[in-house]
């Protein structure tokens, strides 16, 4: 700690506060890339143990669910026992459960690793992460934190995917799980040597403050605590208009493009390779566009925000099914449009939970709102592949996630309009 104090000191232009959020970023980078590994083992799973698509399709489902579902405990959980104690932890449980992969025979097996064991430990480094880091160690920025910390999502898609993509088709899935550990080992060092849990355990103030306050000790259960803020928000019409948006959202991205699109692009002759480098160029994209919504955040309505940001998307949505037989360029302009597109929902979302509910209780019902999210994530990732199985196509998923987008538009702007300020950072 002694050694953070003097850091800060000596280069009083850096506040440390972007130091954690570098740290975190790194996290979060490589559990979204962690995620976002079952797109790219569906087919080989597929031909190497003879499971059916819908099969692997509802552990990757069941997996999203539980990423999502330990949001608002995770909130909680590193408000108790402290960040860095929390993310070590996490990491080295996912290690683990993506050691152990490569020995696995049966569908039990990839269930209790990914299904559930990923699915908690890849929770416990969620959006509600970034959210926390932005609210104990900004208050001004927050917008902009929130957006570079929701954007490493897409940077871990777009690091990670091409490579796991070419280890798999060159050397075998086997190598790809264990650069994936690989990369885990890396981010253990990183959050173990600079992640701090708060400002006031290196006597600075949030970035934007003038005092540096302790911070609020965490008072009551980390099971018990969710809940009751989840009863209170359930009164609440804008909680349920924000849960139900990022119901469709989840719905829309991870679940359905981050899950299908490679199986999707393979049923037209696009190979593996190619089909990850689109998931990885809408990554790109997604980093200017989700770093840019955070910017915009902080300046505009929120609420017009994911009208637009809603819209957009399911326009982008119902011309992909179109755009696939249209050849590359149309293809090409499809995940251009649509990577822009991809989590820019996030930082308004989170700044409407901050209006309404306050700083204090907004990472816990954030945490609620992304377990919609997750929800509507695991529903697409099943259904899209039943649909799969049963019709031979993918264009019935693409079709729906486009129509339920623009009542997700409609729903945003109906949202009431706050014109209470974010309170500052304690």
């Amino acid at each position: 700690m002694s050694h953070s104090a003097n850091t800060t000191k000596a280069s009083p232009r850096l506040h440390y506060g972007w130091i954690v959020v570098l740290a975190t970023f790194v996290t979060l980078l490589v559990s979204a890339g962690i995620r976002s590994m079952p797109s790219v083992l569906i087919l080989p799973f597929e031909r190497e143990f003879g499971w059916s698509r819908s099969a692997i399709s509802s552990v990757i489902s069941l997996g999203i669910f539980l990423y999502g579902a330990v949001g608002p405990f995770s909130a909680a959980i590193l408000a108790k026992f402290g960040i860095r104690r929390v993310l070590v932890l996490s990491l080295l449980v996912l290690a683990a459960s993506l050691a152990l992969t490569p020995h696995m025979t049966r569908l039990w097996q990839f269930e209790l690793l990914w299904g559930v064991v990923s699915g908690f430990a890849t929770g416990m480094m969620a959006n509600v992460l970034g959210v926390t880091v932005a609210n104990r160690w900004f208050a001004e920025r927050r917008g902009l934190v929130v957006g570079l910390l929701t954007a490493s999502a897409a940077t871990g898609q777009l690091l990670f995917l091409p490579l796991f993509a070419r280890m798999t088709t060159g050397s075998g899935w086997h190598s790809a799980v264990y650069a994936a550990v690989g990369a885990i080992a890396v981010a253990l060092v990183v959050v173990a040597v600079w992640m701090r849990n708060h400002p006031h355990d290196i006597g600075a103030a949030a970035y934007g403050a003038q005092e540096a306050a302790p911070p609020e000790p965490f008072r009551g259960s980390v099971f018990a605590t969710p809940l009751l803020t989840l009863r209170s928000a359930l009164t609440n019409r804008t909680f349920w208009l924000l849960a139900g948006t990022f119901f469709f959202c989840g719905f829309s991205t991870n679940g359905l493009i981050g899950t299908h699109l490679i199986s999707f692009c393979g049923d037209h002759g696009i190979t593996e390779v190619v089909a990850a480098g689109l998931l990885a160029l809408m990554g790109m994209f997604d980093l200017i566009g989700t770093t840019m919504s955070g910017w915009l955040t902080d300046r505009f309505d929120a609420r017009k925000l994911l009208f637009w940001y809603y819209g957009l998307r399911g326009l982008s949505l119902l011309f992909l099914p179109y755009a696939v037989d249209a050849g590359s360029t149309a293809l090409l302009v499809f995940s251009v449009f649509y990577g822009l597109d991809w989590i820019a929902t996030v930082p308004p979302t989170v700044k409407l939970a901050a209006q309404e509910f306050g700083k204090e209780k907004a990472g816990m019902v954030f945490g609620w709102v992304v377990v919609a999210h997750q929800i509507g994530a695991s529903t697409a990732a099943y259904l899209a592949g039943m649909l799969r199985d049963t019709t031979g196509s993918y264009s019935s998923a693409f079709w729906i996630a486009g129509l339920i987008c623009l009542l997700a538009a409609v729903m945003a702007i109906r949202i009431a309009k706050r014109q209470l300020p974010l309170q500052p950072a304690g």
